[in-house]
């Protein structure tokens, strides 16, 4: 199965006095979702569902990545992933039974998970910190997500931003 895993994009310190939950993306985050929805368009991971943090910066992550999106999926806005470790997106991954999924949440849960999940890790230079939009692709060898283990997955490719622009 097909796992995506995608934190959101850069989002923007203007307003001081929103809350983190409520901070939208910036002109940067805006041009790098775009730069992700396009890439995973051209190398053909398409999501079947999606599992997406609450927060505005996410959901706009989405969206922008959705506009290069084809075809049909479903998504699921999903409150845990958005103050959740890697137990919070465990679980919300085993509620899904179709393959490709696309995690989109926050650092350092959505980094430490794509961490976890790899039997070995990338080597690129900024695979560790898991820069804002980063994004994972791998195969994780299980019928049902229920099933995987963490540390099984086989790197398909890694991307950041900064590469696509």
């Amino acid at each position: 199965m097909k796992l995506i895993i995608t934190r959101h994009a850069k989002s923007s310190w203007d307003s001081p006095y929103l809350n983190d939950h409520e901070r939208p993306l910036a002109k940067r985050g805006k041009r790098a979702s775009n730069a992700i929805g396009r890439w995973l368009a051209e190398r053909g991971h398409i999501p079947r569902t999606v599992l997406c943090s609450t927060s505005v910066r996410t959901r706009q992550t989405w969206s922008r990545i959705e506009r290069c999106i084809p075809g049909r999926y479903d998504v699921r806005f999903e409150s845990n992933l958005y103050h959740g470790g890697i137990r919070s997106i465990v679980k919300a991954l085993s509620s899904v039974d179709d393959s490709p999924v696309l995690i989109l949440g926050h650092n350092p849960a959505i980094g430490y998970f794509a961490s976890a999940v790899l039997q070995t890790r990338p080597v690129h230079s900024k695979f560790q910190k898991y820069p804002t939009a980063a994004t994972l692709v791998c195969e994780v060898p299980v019928e049902k997500w229920k099933q995987m283990q963490l540390g099984s997955g086989q790197l398909i490719d890694f991307v950041v931003p900064r590469e696509l622009q």
